[in-house]
């Protein structure tokens, strides 16, 4: 018994039949199934996280500001043309226009392009503080919740101690034994967060100490610190990394603070801080030059706070 032959006219209908369909003759369109489960999860992750942040006007402002002030950070080029340390004198003092966007300060330099390469300063700074905060108090933090006894102890009681001075104060002493300068700055900024951030490592380090996992990887005979980083570490650090968000915001206005007071970068460097504060002499009749570089260090503060809250209520409704 012999095949039929399909006619010509129902040879060209199954190609064309498939070309609509959009796949080749023999093969089946891929779908959601048949991709990688991790692929899938994901997917459905980044789709969930742009909804959560579209549905609120307010974090999308937030997340859109940070963005242009890393792009200010890293490519201040590609906002600002004009040379920061160099001006114009017959152009000083001018207020905002559409040629100085932000107006000119007292030697004819324009104030916008001050503020955007001032970013890099400011925001290096910030990132060493929470940096090394991060870095040494999730350290202290960590081995105080896990081991307990007298090593939880000492490490409190410091952090009580750090915790009673001022953030501020004890930024502006220690930056007065170190120096100058903005590197001496935010290792001082930093290391005035290192109490804030160990007790709170601490306190979720003693609550994921007691779960059933862990007990479990202890029992299994695995050593100390492989339970300590490869369980205990990951199931704690949540909430520090939403510290850390909200303590970035933080750094940025201690460092403009001690910028303001003369302790960072020496001029003509633009840092945010120090272009309050030059800009302070001329208040009455160039108001320009402090509201301005002052309300980009409260809109970056306010954008870190925002984005801070929003990963601190998705982190506790996932828990």
């Amino acid at each position: 018994m012999t095949d039929t032959a399909l006619a010509p006219h129902e040879q060209s209908v199954l190609p064309e039949a498939d070309a609509v369909d959009g796949t080749t003759p023999g093969l089946q369109r891929p779908s959601s199934a048949d991709l990688p489960p991790g692929r899938v999860r994901g997917l459905a992750s980044l789709v969930a996280g742009l909804g959560f942040v579209v549905r609120r006007p307010g974090l999308l402002a937030a997340v859109v500001w940070i963005v242009v002030v890393l792009v200010a950070a890293f490519a201040p080029t590609l906002l600002a043309h004009s040379d920061p340390l160099t001006g114009v004198p017959a152009d000083k003092l001018q207020p905002p226009s559409a040629e100085h966007w932000f107006g000119t300060d007292q030697l004819g330099r324009d104030l916008y392009s001050r503020v955007v390469h001032g970013t890099a300063l400011t925001l290096q700074a910030s990132l060493i503080a929470v940096g090394l905060g991060l870095v040494v108090g999730s350290t202290l933090g960590l081995l105080a919740g896990f081991f307990g006894s007298w090593v939880d102890d000492a490490v409190m009681r410091v952090a009580d101690v750090l915790l009673a001075i001022p953030s501020l104060l004890l930024s502006l002493a220690l930056v007065t034994v170190l120096g100058f300068g903005t590197v001496n700055v935010a290792i001082a900024v930093g290391l005035a967060s290192v109490a804030s951030v160990a007790r709170i490592m601490r306190s979720e380090v003693v609550r994921v100490r007691s779960s059933v996992f862990v007990e479990a990887a202890q029992a299994s005979g695995n050593r100390w610190h492989r339970v300590l980083l490869r369980h205990v570490l990951p199931n704690s650090a949540g909430p520090v990394v939403v510290l850390a968000t909200l303590e970035l915001g933080t750094a940025i206005l201690a460092v403009s603070s001690l910028s303001f007071l003369g302790y960072g970068a020496p001029p003509p460097a633009p840092e945010w801080g120090q272009l309050v504060s030059t800009g302070r002499d001329f208040l009455r009749n160039a108001w320009w030059l402090t509201t301005l570089p002052g309300l980009a260090i409260v809109l970056t503060v306010l954008s870190a706070n925002r984005i801070s809250r929003a990963l601190d209520t998705e982190g506790r409704r996932n828990r």
